[in-house]
């Protein structure tokens, strides 16, 4: 999610395997050496409530510790390729692993189930070296057979799995599937092409066009691999979506069965109370996984003040998104400790062009003057946030400083709804999303009665809706059924693709319009090799997303967690994914 300008153009380690056919280590490797291992990849957030630490025979620590971990809503399900929020993916993190994941508190592209990898001169062909003597939590051994089960599992999803809402990330990355349900809204073109397991140790994966941000999308938890033979047992593949289009799954391998080759395994999950994992006895990287939690409890906890009240009572030992009026409290006791994490967000609000009257552009830039973005920040956000101006944070390159930008002008905005054309007042369809906080929005409602007020004040007439976060809102947004809805992004890896291109490269339910020049750009991008030309057409897409406002952004923050101050170990990442597993709970 941060990552500085430079640091961007270098972490899309796959721009210059894209030129070059050589093997592209990006954990720090050196040509010619074997790649190092690193430690328990990008997993989730975590912290004990006690233990002490042991030596191992293996050279690890014995894991004793009891950690509970206060979450904002529970997963949607356990099965990363079926799930796009927050709190799925950091759980999913702890017990599953992909092919490579990101450095340990940074975006740097490292091996994790592979050791290393190499693309053809045409960038189609992607060639993995596999890890050795690495088992799934069921005991079925990882092996080539299993990445390419996996990947041709997404690729062959049936038409239920096609909602944008159930495989966000599978269409944001590859596109549509071997066979597209012309009304699932999935796109009908495919980045996968195919992948074959030519040893036990190594896979290829081939891709219908080159593209520069491939390898830095496969560290994604979405992509992460889970055994066959769990995945055919449970039913991963039985699901259904209800009258209101969403989907729900009847196997239990996502509630009850989720089988990776991470250094936690699955326990128990009871739905508003727990999801407990236990530490994997097998990790193949053990001796990385420091930390001494041998129980690791997320209890959702959707209210701010509850999650804080928890933390003080030793209900839990740590819980993300701080309230930023929480700070002082938290920094000035010595019994808690405060860690901020990098900024690499953007809250906005989304404009669905489908429903009327937001396809009029006067209504869309009326809107982005009437709303006062600097006072909902500067009241909303105690000095954690600045105000955005476009969809992608300042700390990424292709960020361009001469976008359009809708500065708070009330009488602009009244003079453009009586050249819009629409009855006056203007009627808006609005939502916000109940029972969570997110790191773009720690109080939604709150932003979204600023808002409300701001557009009742030019003209507007608003119509208010809200749903739970988890699954209704959420399937609402991307199944298009609100005009405007509050929503944000925390970035997955460090490049733009992954904010401009995974909101605006395909056309999407949420957004509602396919705008031909801005697709054209973000294609030229993904697809460019030259670091140079790629940054300045980022930075043209960015004007030209800003010109056609296809959404407002309002918010870049810096969100935090909290922890008791026995804590340790624990390492924010920009992506807000954490391992547990190297956190350790000093003595009680």
């Amino acid at each position: 999610m941060l990552r500085n300008r430079q640091i961007r153009l270098r972490a899309v380690t796959l721009l210059a395997v894209l030129t070059v056919l050589a093997a592209a280590c990006g954990g720090g490797d050196t040509a010619g050496e074997q790649p190092t291992d690193v430690g328990a990849a990008t997993d989730g957030t975590g912290a004990t409530d006690g233990g002490t630490e042991t030596g191992s025979a293996d050279g690890g620590t014995e894991a004793t510790a009891t950690m509970v971990f206060g979450t904002s809503a529970d997963p949607v399900v356990l099965d990363g390729a079926l799930v796009s929020d927050g709190e799925s993916l950091r759980a999913i993190d702890q017990m599953f692993e992909g092919l490579v994941s990101l450095e340990l508190g940074g975006t740097e592209i490292v091996p994790a189930l592979a050791t290393e990898w190499e693309a053809s001169d045409d960038g189609l062909e992607w060639t993995f070296q596999l890890r050795e003597g690495v088992t799934f939590h069921d005991g079925e051994p990882f092996n080539a057979e299993a990445v390419c089960f996996n990947f041709d599992r997404w690729y062959n999803f049936p038409p239920e799995f096609q909602n944008p809402a159930v495989s966000y990330y599978w269409q944001t990355v590859f596109g549509g599937f071997a066979e597209t349900d012309p009304d699932s809204g999935a796109p009908t073109e495919s980045l996968y092409k195919s992948c074959e397991a030519t040893s036990d140790t190594e896979v290829v994966l081939r891709l219908t066009k080159p593209s520069a941000s491939f390898l830095s999308a496969l560290a994604l938890t979405n992509f992460t691999i889970a055994s066959p033979a769990a995945l055919e047992e449970f039913g991963a593949d039985e699901g259904e979506v209800d009258a209101e289009g969403i989907f729900r799954p009847t196997g239990t391998y996502g509630t009850e069965h989720p089988t990776g080759t991470g250094p936690f395994m699955f326990g128990e999950w009871t739905r508003g109370d727990r999801l407990v994992m236990e530490r994997n006895p097998d990790y193949w990287n053990a001796e990385e996984a420091t930390g001494n939690i041998g129980t690791l409890i997320f209890r959702p906890i959707a209210d701010n003040a509850a999650r804080l009240q928890a933390l003080q009572s030793g209900e839990i030992q740590g819980y993300d998104l701080v309230e930023p009026q929480d700070f002082a409290t938290i920094e000035g006791d010595d019994q808690f400790k405060l860690l901020p994490r990098p900024a690499f967000n953007v809250g906005y609000i989304g404009f669905n062009q489908q429903v009327e009257p937001m396809g009029n552009p006067d209504v869309r830039k009326a809107i982005a003057h009437a709303i006062d973005r600097e006072a909902i920040v500067e009241g909303f956000y105690a000095g954690q946030g600045v105000v955005a101006h476009q969809f992608m944070p300042p700390e990424l390159f292709g960020y361009a400083e001469d976008v359009t930008k809708y500065e708070y002008d009330p009488d602009m905005a009244r003079q453009l709804l009586e050249q819009s054309g629409e009855d006056l007042p203007v009627r808006l369809d609005f939502a916000y999303p109940t029972d969570v906080s997110r790191p773009y929005m720690p109080d939604p409602q709150a932003n979204f009665e600023a808002m409300v007020a701001d557009l009742r004040d030019v003209g507007f007439e608003v119509e208010t809706k809200s749903a739970v976060w988890s699954p209704d809102y959420l399937d609402n947004v991307d199944n298009g059924r609100y005009g405007m809805y509050l929503l944000g992004w925390t970035g997955d890896f460090g490049d733009p693709d992954n904010f401009i291109g995974t909101f605006f490269q395909s056309q999407q339910r949420a957004w509602g319009f396919d705008n031909a020049e801005i697709r054209r750009t973000l294609d030229d991008a993904e697809a460019e090799t030259d670091d140079e030309a790629r940054v300045k057409l980022y930075e043209e897409a960015n004007r030209q997303i800003m010109e056609f406002l296809p959404g407002l952004p309002y918010v870049h923050t810096q969100p935090a967690l909290a922890f008791t101050a026995n804590v340790e170990g624990y390492q924010p990442s920009p992506v807000s994914l954490e391992p547990f597993a190297i956190v350790t709970v000093t003595g009680q």
